[in-house]
């Protein structure tokens, strides 16, 4: 059994936030796939055979409460999970597979190794671009994306999507040679 989680924040202020870039792929894989998400785990989520799917519903800075919980109850190993997430130190279009790491001052990725006792998980960053230097962190990462940024980050999403569908099934030397790298 495997967990694909999508990070993001659930109110609807948030939809195309930058920060909710996990979120997006996450939703495109579930309209791929025809799935319908539901309440359980702290979280947004399905079982699909020996897939779970889950968007955190406990804001991005506790996403690991809701992580550890489907963990604890599908008795999951830390491999056995991929987290999709916004990354700020990737140029809009990269995206980049890592089979482990620090958090890279990411909030819901502290959260996440912080509840699981663990950075030793699979994660799929997805650029969403580096800040301007006069614009705090917080408010770039909670603003929308412009609207020529718009149309690139359909087709990322989509790869990403794709790039989270063969996690499941390939090694990540496969799918860093195949994914990691700009797209636009």
């Amino acid at each position: 059994m495997k967990l694909i989680v999508g990070l993001g924040n659930p109110d609807a202020k948030y939809v195309n936030t930058r920060h909710n870039t996990g979120f997006m792929v996450l939703d495109e894989i579930l309209k791929k796939k025809n799935l319908i998400l539901k309440e359980k785990f702290k979280s947004f989520f399905v079982k699909d055979n020996d897939i779970l799917y889950a968007l955190p519903k406990t804001y991005m800075n506790l996403s690991g409460l809701a992580v550890s919980e489907i963990m604890n109850f599908f008795k999951l190993d830390v491999k056995d999970i991929l987290v999709v997430y916004d990354d700020v130190s990737l140029n809009l279009g990269t995206i980049r597979f890592r089979a482990s790491g620090s958090d890279g001052g990411h909030n819901g990725i502290k959260s996440i190794i912080k509840e699981i006792s663990s950075d030793n998980f699979d994660r799929l960053k997805v650029g969403i671009g580096q800040k301007p230097e006069s614009m705090p962190l917080d408010r770039f990462v909670l603003e929308e994306f412009k609207r020529d940024e718009k149309e690139n980050m359909k087709k990322i999403i989509e790869i990403a999507s794709d790039a989270c569908l063969d996690w499941i099934d390939k090694d990540m030397n496969f799918l860093q040679s195949k994914y990691n790298k700009s797209y636009i």
